[in-house]
Order: structure tokens, then C-alpha cells, then sequence
């Protein structure tokens, strides 16, 4: 993150995983990240996932990584205006740590499964 000076602004540290969990280490973001790289678009299709996000967590959560340039939204309805998201090429650079998360996860809860990707 910078300012207006181009001085970097940290929350915390300056320490890039302390940085980086300043964004992504609470419990929903990388979940919704997910879904994205699963091919979720829409507000609906993230509260249809299994871990139930709340409707006000998920706008919170889609407005914090909007604003930090993960994902951009575009209007895909009018009347109601309705939105679909899309990863950036800053949040598709996320894939390999939740490759690596799954991987983790599976050796270590093995009955656990990878969810499959949304037809599009």
C-alpha cells in the first residue's frame, strides 16, 4: 500500500506475511477468493457456498478486496443493479497459495475434499 507521497503505509509491520495477513487473514477472504478462482461471479453464488458467509461479511469482505485491487465488479443487471465479480491479475497471483493450502490441508485432514469448479 503507498500514500499520496508514494511512502509505503503499513497497519502493522512492515514484515510482507504480516502485510498480506493484514488483508487476507481472517476467516472469509480466502474462501471468497476461492470461489472466485472456482469460477463464482455473483453475490448469490458466494452465499450459496457451504461455509454460509454472512450477507453483510460478504459485502464487507467484496468491498475490502475491491479496494485493494484483488477483484473488480461490473454491472450485469440494471434494474435492480446487480454485480458480477472478476479476479484481477493481483488476486489470480493468490492461486498458488491456495494451491498450496489444499495440498496442506489434504495431508494433514484427509477426509476432506477440493471443491469442484463452477460450469460456466
Amino acid at each position: 500500500m503507498t500514500n499520496d507521497s508514494d511512502k509505503p503505509i503499513f497497519e502493522r509491520s512492515c514484515c510482507p506475511v504480516a502485510c498480506a495477513l493484514d488483508l487476507l487473514g481472517d476467516k472469509w477472504t480466502l474462501l471468497i477468493i476461492r470461489d472466485l478462482l472456482r469460477g463464482k461471479k455473483r453475490y448469490q453464488e458466494f452465499l450459496e457456498s457451504p461455509e454460509r458467509i454472512a450477507t453483510n461479511i460478504l459485502a464487507d469482505r467484496l468491498k475490502r478486496i475491491e479496494s485493494a485491487g484483488l477483484v473488480i465488479h461490473q454491472a450485469y443487471q440494471q434494474k435492480p443493479v446487480r454485480y458480477e465479480y472478476a479476479l484481477t491479475k493481483k488476486g489470480e497471483d493468490l492461486t498458488p497459495i491456495l494451491q498450496a493450502l489444499v495440498k496442506w490441508g489434504r495431508a494433514y485432514y484427509p477426509d476432506t475434499k477440493v471443491f469442484e469448479s463452477v460450469e460456466k
